[in-house]
């Protein structure tokens, strides 16, 4: 799959995920899992959820703080330009990036167990 393909997509799901968290339903949405299912690998839906989660929390500790993108440039050295880019899903951050964004945000990455379906 070529990368713009895969970014049209990944921002796809994200209006998707965020219709979803709102109670809206989408146009056909019935659909869309049925799709991705046909288009992509477990790993690679699993990845874009873990993706669209992140960022989602991101922008939860952004807004919580009530911190603006512009403010968050400031404390963390991240520009506004990539702190949106990032936040639209137009980007996957480096890890280093999201440190730089989440301590100001007094957040971090952490390493936990997956959780098993059994």
């Amino acid at each position: 799959m070529d990368k713009e393909y895969k970014k049209a997509i990944a921002h796809a799901q994200a209006c998707l995920e965020d219709a979803r968290q709102r109670g809206e339903e989408a146009i056909g949405g019935s659909w869309d899992d049925e799709f991705e299912k046909e288009i992509f690998t477990p790993e690679e839906i699993a990845e874009s959820d873990l993706r669209v989660a992140l960022i989602g929390e991101l922008i939860k500790a952004r807004n919580e703080k009530g911190i603006t993108q512009r403010k968050l440039e400031e404390l963390s050295g991240v520009s506004q330009p990539v702190i949106a880019r990032i936040e639209k899903g137009n980007i996957s951050p480096q890890i280093g990036t999201l440190i730089k964004l989440l301590a100001p945000l007094g957040k971090t990455l952490g390493i936990v167990p997956l959780q098993s379906n059994s």
